[in-house]
């Protein structure tokens, strides 16, 4: 079924919430909620369709603390528990992976937390990516929580995979409905010449999936340009020359500004994605600002992907469904 706008405005209606679009294509703001609190099923079930219809809904002025993210999460499904997760994470809510940027990051794996930066962004599009986009069972949808921002930068990017499929030219999306490629992490990373501590980290930790280069949504039925600059590396059974030029143009037509939404992030301010439907940029504009970034997120349990032809993902080293 597809979620049209009169089903989410129906939705929003009946729950008493208010969802005003804040971009074309992509992304709301949801007002009149207390996400801390026992949420009604109408205003689950509001949500739920805002984030279908819309690919992002944000929320601002929120108190949840740790439990309440975990309790808001499991509304909407399985949270992932990673095996791993950084140093500010907090250790008695497995759910939940903290990211404090120059706080955790400075000084791991023998560089400081500028030389990431350039390195991990070395071009635009490389710095899109869904969340653990090389599993075989990519998460279904990310919540992300604002703890401490700086006064100015920091904001958020997302696009509308899609909008961005369809507003392909009808040839092109006959041609890549058929395509398949390989998602493998650290293909957007940058190696330092000689001994690198975090290229030898990926590979020990090396996850790769082969994926429909165009996904059908399990539960809107939409066709999703199932690309990003950090995961993908090669279209099967085309050329390295012939896939990198592709590629480059998928990018390009999934990012064009009107497929995207940016947000300014506050103290309490809360994003929910559809991370089967679109990919997002990190900022990497504060790098340079004297003011921590402190963010919390929870991921949700997501299935197998399946092609415009039914056939699911298949798993090439280091991901098995449902086990993380």
């Amino acid at each position: 079924m597809t979620t049209d706008s009169r089903t989410t405005d129906e939705a929003a209606r009946d729950a008493g919430v208010e969802v005003r679009p804040v971009a074309g294509y992509i992304g709301a703001e949801i007002g009149g909620v207390d996400l801390a609190a026992d949420l009604d099923d109408t205003v689950v079930a509001a949500i739920r369709a805002a984030v279908l219809r819309w690919k992002v809904v944000f929320f601002r002025g929120q108190r949840l603390d740790h439990a309440g993210h975990v309790a808001l999460a499991r509304r909407f499904g399985e949270p992932v528990v990673l095996p791993r997760r950084g140093k500010a994470s907090p250790p008695d809510f497995p759910e939940i992976e903290t990211t404090a940027d120059r706080l955790e990051l400075g000084g791991r794996y023998g560089m400081e937390h500028d030389e990431w930066l350039r390195r991990r962004r070395h071009t635009l599009l490389r710095g899109w990516h869904c969340d653990h986009g090389a599993r075989v069972d990519p998460p279904a949808a990310t919540i992300l929580r604002a703890e401490t921002v700086p006064p100015y930068g920091g904001d958020t990017t997302w696009a509308n995979l899609a909008a961005a499929y369809a507003g392909l030219s009808a040839p092109l999306r006959q041609f890549v409905d058929g395509l398949r490629a390989e998602h493998r992490l650290g293909v957007g990373y940058q190696p330092r010449p000689g001994d690198d501590a975090y290229v030898r980290h990926l590979l020990d930790r090396q996850v790769a999936s082969l994926h429909p280069l165009v996904r059908v949504h399990p539960e809107t039925g939409e066709r999703i340009l199932y690309v990003n600059g950090y995961y993908v590396e090669q279209i099967a059974g085309l050329s390295r020359p012939e896939s990198g030029a592709i590629l480059q143009m998928l990018l390009e037509q999934a990012v064009r500004p009107e497929y995207t939404v940016r947000f300014r992030w506050e103290p309490g301010s809360v994003a929910f994605w559809d991370n089967r439907a679109t990919m997002h940029l990190a900022p990497g504009d504060t790098a340079h600002l004297d003011h921590p970034r402190i963010m919390h997120r929870v991921m949700l349990a997501g299935d197998v992907p399946a092609g415009v032809d039914g056939t699911p993902s298949e798993a090439i080293t280091g991901s098995e469904p449902g086990r993380w």
